[in-house]
């Protein structure tokens, strides 16, 4: 065995999880690459060709690095336990009015435990994937920090790891540009995988369109809320919709027209199938909280302490402070947020470290 150690590497054939390997190999490590199979989109009935890490090719093109560089490499089909928790879950937050965020919930309940499950089976002391950010540690406890990468940094999405996840992985892209990861490929000999496009969809809505993945997943759904109503704050009726899931925070397109003014969506209410508009301005929100919580860099969070809280993944964050109110966090904006939708993470930083994070419950607006 390597006296760096075995390693378990996530391999979607993409260009970054497969950069990752390569580095670690280089390294000195004894790596053993696995593809993990999520997701058959065709069993869902969408009109697009399987992509990313579900599709045939992905898994081939892992397979090829691990044989060309010597390493071995392994297929597991999760789809059983992806979609019973993720896409049920997926399917559930829209129904309840809220949006989900299935790329957090799944690194934190699925892709991380299945790949500590296989890593102790196959004796590997580590797990490596190639996303864009950095654990450090300081007095016994791990925590995610954001990347070099400004455009890249995924800490966002990786606010859920738990200690003893975060204790056993190595993200050795953290401290690269993805210029620097498509120009190691081609050192490595890769000039096709460094043109490899990236794919932005989650991986079971390939074609980016999930009010058609929600009507073939629940059948007669668009029938059964069709002619729900747009209503402004005042409760005053504004016209009908195709049915409240369709419909998400801060969406202006697709509403119908006749207003006089730019409409956005504000608030949903499932339990009467009405959709609340408004204009700009009052999609405004200058606290939350917060549930779910996982904390990162510190034990506990104290009344008062200050973080930059994002409350999506292109967010820029906005500074706010932090109070515990039982299970759950009152984030208290230091400026105006537009669009908080609950079902979404937030995310607390302390410069570039992650504090914790959980699961939008509500925005809320306080007297100033």
């Amino acid at each position: 065995m390597s006296k760096k150690g075995r390693v378990l590497v996530a391999m979607s054939g993409g260009i970054d999880s497969t950069v990752a390997a390569m580095m670690l190999h280089e390294e000195g490590y004894e790596v053993v690459g696995i593809t993990m199979k999520t997701w058959d989109y065709a069993s869902a009935g969408g009109s697009k060709k399987e992509t990313g890490c579900c599709s045939l090719d992905s898994i081939n093109d892992a397979r090829q690095v691990a044989v060309n560089m010597g390493f071995h490499h392994f297929i597991i089909d999760i789809r059983d336990e992806f979609g019973d928790y993720v896409i049920d879950n997926f399917v559930e937050e829209y129904l309840a009015g809220r949006t989900p965020n299935p790329c957090v919930l799944c690194n934190t309940h699925i892709k991380w435990s299945a790949l500590l499950k296989r890593a102790d089976a196959m004796e590997c002391e580590f797990i490596a994937t190639g996303h864009y950010a950095v654990i450090k540690e300081d007095e016994g406890r791990y925590f995610i920090s954001k990347g070099k990468d400004d455009r890249k940094d995924q800490s966002y999405v990786l606010w859920g790891l738990s200690q003893e996840c975060l204790q056993r992985s190595h993200f050795p892209l953290g401290g690269y540009t993805k210029p620097e990861i498509r120009q190691m490929a081609r050192d490595f000999g890769y000039e096709e995988l460094s043109k490899k496009a990236e794919s932005y969809e989650i991986c079971f809505v390939p074609d980016n369109d999930y009010r058609g993945f929600l009507k073939r997943r629940v059948p007669g759904l668009e029938e059964q809320l069709k002619g729900g109503h747009f209503v402004n704050a005042s409760g005053d009726i504004l016209g009908s919709h195709e049915g409240y899931p369709f419909y998400t925070i801060g969406q202006r397109k697709g509403l119908g027209g006749g207003f006089k003014t730019p409409m956005f969506v504000t608030e949903i209410r499932p339990e009467t199938n009405t959709v609340v508009l408004g204009e700009v301005d009052d999609l405004i929100r200058n606290g939350m909280r917060v549930g779910q919580l996982n904390l990162m860099k510190y034990g506990h969070i104290a009344d008062g302490q200050e973080a930059v809280t994002q409350v999506r993944y292109n967010d820029p964050g906005t500074m706010s402070s932090l109070k515990m109110d039982g299970g759950s966090v009152y984030v208290d904006f230091y400026a105006h947020v537009r669009g908080i939708a609950p079902g979404q993470s937030a995310v607390f930083y302390e410069n570039d470290d992650v504090i914790g994070g959980g699961i939008i419950l509500s925005g809320t607006i306080s007297p100033d």
